[in-house]
């Protein structure tokens, strides 16, 4: 059986360290924990340089232990035919114009085909509201549309 590619996006590592102890941080803490250390065996997991890079750039508690978390995830490229998805997805109003941000990572995921992207984002990325609209420029585009998801939504693994 193939396993379903999951791109890892940088709030994942960030909430697997979490050391903030309002309800809702702790429950993705212990959501994005749950998925990590029971499900994500059951799927292939990437990142990308642009997520090492975001977390490089953070200051925030424990983050040699968030920058290991992504050690042995392998890396996709980023190849310079993405700067053009990019633009199109702020000129579109589809993402934020920070293309170091939301707006590479859903163009990563989406040039690979992976099957999801998952992510703490639900302002720009994993937003039921945005779904439409990232299938209609993905699908002009000609690329994948990934499933934006969150930890808590893979929780339950089913072949």
């Amino acid at each position: 059986m193939v396993k379903k590619l999951v791109y890892i996006e940088t709030s994942i590592p960030s909430f697997y360290f979490e050391v903030r102890t309002e309800p809702e941080m702790a429950a993705r803490r212990n959501w994005t924990k749950q998925w990590w250390d029971s499900q994500r065996q059951h799927y292939q997991l990437v990142t990308s340089l642009a997520v090492i890079e975001e977390l490089e750039r953070g200051d925030y508690p424990n983050k040699e232990q968030v920058l290991g978390l992504l050690d042995d995830v392998p890396l996709l490229d980023i190849p310079g035919e993405l700067i053009d998805i990019v633009d199109t997805y702020v000129s579109r109003k589809l993402m934020p114009a920070d293309t170091k941000g939301d707006a590479l990572h859903l163009a990563i995921a989406s040039f690979h085909a992976c099957d999801f992207l998952l992510t703490w984002n639900c302002k720009h990325l994993a937003n039921a509201n945005k779904f439409a609209h990232i299938r209609r420029i993905n699908t002009l585009l000609g690329l994948f549309i990934p499933t934006l998801t969150t930890p808590f939504e893979l929780l339950s693994w089913e072949e």
